[in-house]
């Protein structure tokens, strides 16, 4: 009989490559290829530095150019987003299915390796997963909410802050940054539901508690109409097309409404 950590993980996983993860013991030896995810924003490790280049290099490949040929900040932002949605997506899985974790885990507990063209691998300590799975349903009441805004609140200003923090040295707007944040979150919630629409209430319900925190009060609208997500910055990624001419992403500010 499957236990409810390892079931919980599989309910995730099952909603995606971005939801995917595997688990380990917290404290447990380091066992390669894995790697803690906060070298990622320590500089002397040149982690973030490696990513980035090889980000920038993968987009000037596409359209068969040096990677000078892409602003090293596009490339940033870009690495940013990438970064943000792999962490983000499977805790607000997590939360779709029972609760955000609290504490969250920090960067330093979630493992990786490295990897380009799709969800890099991810593990998460098994201990959050099994506190997590503890819960016997979604919490919808007011006391689960506090409980929810507190969760969420601890995540946005614990490992993504510390990638927001990381990335802003490549001279990248914090607005953009925390733009990334929101539109990970938003396509993170559009992924579950796409998948599981019997989760639309729950994950949507996660995703604002984040959404209306101070750090993406302000990075992002929601059409009261229809719901629809619009951020207020750009990831930047339509300048990696020759002449800054790309297209832009579907809920970028500078989509023509």
């Amino acid at each position: 009989m499957t236990d409810p950590t390892t079931a919980l993980q599989e309910q995730v996983s099952a909603l995606g490559p971005f939801f995917t993860f595997e688990t380990h013991a917290a404290g447990a030896e380091l066992v390669a290829p894995w790697r803690k995810l906060s070298e990622v924003a320590r500089v002397e490790s040149g982690v973030l530095e490696e990513r980035v280049a090889s980000v920038r290099a993968a987009l000037a490949g596409g359209g068969d150019r040096p990677a000078e040929a892409v602003e090293l900040r596009v490339a940033a932002s870009v690495a940013h987003l990438g970064l943000v949605a792999r962490v983000v997506s499977p805790l607000l899985g997590l939360a779709a299915l029972r609760r955000l974790p609290s504490p969250p885990p920090t960067l330093d507990d979630l493992r990786w390796h490295s990897g380009l063209g799709g969800a890099f691998a991810l593990s998460l300590p098994r201990e959050t997963v099994a506190a997590v799975a503890a819960n016997d349903a979604v919490a919808t009441d007011d006391a689960g909410s506090v409980a929810g805004a507190g969760a969420a609140g601890a995540l946005l200003e614990g490992p993504v802050r510390d990638l927001v923090d990381a990335v802003a040295a490549y001279s990248v707007s914090r607005r953009i940054l925390w733009g990334n944040v929101a539109s990970a979150v938003n396509g993170a919630t559009a992924g579950i539901v796409s998948a599981a629409p019997a989760l639309a209430r729950p994950a949507r319900t996660a995703a604002l508690l984040m959404l209306r925190h101070p750090r993406l009060r302000d990075a992002h609208t929601l059409d009261p109409r229809n719901g629809r997500f619009r951020r207020r910055s750009c990831c930047l990624i339509y300048r990696t097309a020759p002449d800054a001419a790309g297209a832009v992403c579907g809920d970028c500010v500078l989509v023509r409404r």
